[in-house]
């Protein structure tokens, strides 16, 4: 019987989830997917689960279930503590495991640029938990504004959001819709029109890997809807209630939302000369970490340079999903004693949705951009169809349809809990 070859891959994200489906029952090689939830997350609309639009296991899908008919793929729920490539293990909260091939599919994390007091006071949304915490904790600052003295209402009811890229657009306007259309419906005694929703974004457009004529619509859009946007605006420290800007204004305001920036989530052990700024491990077009034979980093944590992408590839679930396809075909390859083929990213474009009947979608082949109507239904199309499992993708399109026709949000549930574990991390 032939010995199969062991894959640990880490991380059950876009990249990391996708490798272990197209290797699924593959007779060569018995793998181990490794991850500390036993969900994977549906990164893209976080930001509904964050302003209350659909539920965390709308987004959500369990590993173990996926693989439930699976001969060869093991789920291992745990933290990884260390990577030793010089003895092919790995050491993780459940133990220590042996590899012949290692795939890093780790993802990224939020980047506050080193600021220690924003790290402290703002709110990231870079998980599933952290989007719940976004949505509690708004939700219980309007509850605050209902009982608040007038003074104090101002700085409940501004929401600061930080990072002008699709998150950071895609939050303001679903925050802005909920200004509009259901709050004012769930707390009769708060003046709404004195809420304010502040974008801040560094540079000097939104959705920066756009073209210029989404960036300029995204804009339009958002300040339609009554958003303040800041363009090369730089946020220089928060302390839970003022935002302190670079040029020494202040935005008053006791909820920012942190969307400005990633990094790679790096495991312990990986060689810090293998790292770029961004704490990307720098691969060949294979996918195969520098230096290192058996061992190869997929998705947002990968840097591939090239000549066309000297930053290297959009950090794009795309891109993830794609490098992953490759490197499964690579494996196959290897186990037939066949040379291994080079990742050719290919630019399929990019969208982004400010709200109801609003979106910007930039195609790259061919090259062109529009907005609008039709753009939303792309959008939504592309996500329905992206999403795991029919259950979510049915749910979804329901809720969808309810709130375009009913302007509500579903889901406005508070949970003392969330509230009081504000400084827990996922």
């Amino acid at each position: 019987m032939k010995n199969k070859k062991h894959i640990v891959i880490i991380g059950a994200g876009f990249a990391g989830l996708k490798l272990a489906r197209r290797l699924n029952n593959h007779p060569d090689y018995r793998i181990t997917l490794i991850d500390k939830n036993n969900y994977h997350q549906f990164q893209p609309l976080f930001y509904q689960l964050a302003m209350a639009s659909l539920d965390a296991s709308n987004i959500s899908f369990p590993l173990r279930h996926m693989f439930k008919k699976s001969r060869n793929v093991s789920i291992r729920l745990s933290e990884v503590n260390s990577i030793d490539t010089a003895n092919n293990l790995i050491e993780t909260s459940g133990g220590r495991y042996s590899y012949d091939y290692l795939v890093i599919a780790t993802g990224a994390t939020t980047n506050y640029f080193g600021n220690k007091s924003i790290e402290e006071q703002a709110f990231p949304m870079k998980s599933t938990w952290e989007a719940l915490q976004i949505r509690n904790s708004l939700l219980q600052h309007f509850e605050d504004a209902v009982s608040s003295k007038v003074a104090k209402t101002e700085k409940l009811l501004s929401v600061v959001i930080v990072g002008g890229g699709p998150t950071g657009v895609e939050l303001s306007g679903a925050l802005a819709e909920m200004k509009r259309d259901s709050l004012p419906n769930e707390y009769p005694e708060l003046d709404f029109s004195k809420m304010k929703v502040y974008l801040l974004e560094g540079n000097s457009k939104l959705l920066g890997n756009m073209s210029e004529a989404s960036s300029k619509k995204s804009k339009e859009y958002l300040e339609e809807m009554g958003v303040t946007v800041m363009l090369n605006t730089i946020v220089k420290d928060y302390d839970g209630e003022r935002v302190k800007l670079q040029d020494d204004t202040e935005i008053a305001s006791t909820l920012l939302i942190w969307a400005a920036g990633v990094k790679g989530s790096i495991p312990n052990g990986v060689d810090v000369s293998l790292l770029t700024k961004s704490n990307q491990i720098k691969t060949d077009l294979f996918n195969r970490v520098h230096t290192l034979e058996n061992v190869f980093a997929v998705g947002d944590i990968a840097f591939v340079q090239t000549p066309e992408h000297p930053k290297g590839f959009p950090q794009l679930a795309s891109v993830a999903i794609d490098q992953a396809i490759n490197l499964a075909n690579n494996f196959k390859l290897i186990a037939a004693d066949k040379e291994m083929k080079p990742f050719e990213y290919v630019n399929k474009g990019s969208m982004a949705t400010v709200g109801r009947n609003k979106a910007v979608v930039d195609l790259a082949k061919p090259k062109l951009s529009f907005q609008g109507f039709f753009a939303w239904l792309i959008w939504m199309t592309l996500h329905l169809f992206l999403l795991i499992g029919f259950k979510n993708k049915l749910i979804v399109f329901i809720n969808w349809i309810y709130k375009y026709f009913t302007h509500r949000q579903s889901l406005s549930l508070l949970f003392e809990p969330l509230r009081k574990m504000r400084d827990k991390k996922e």
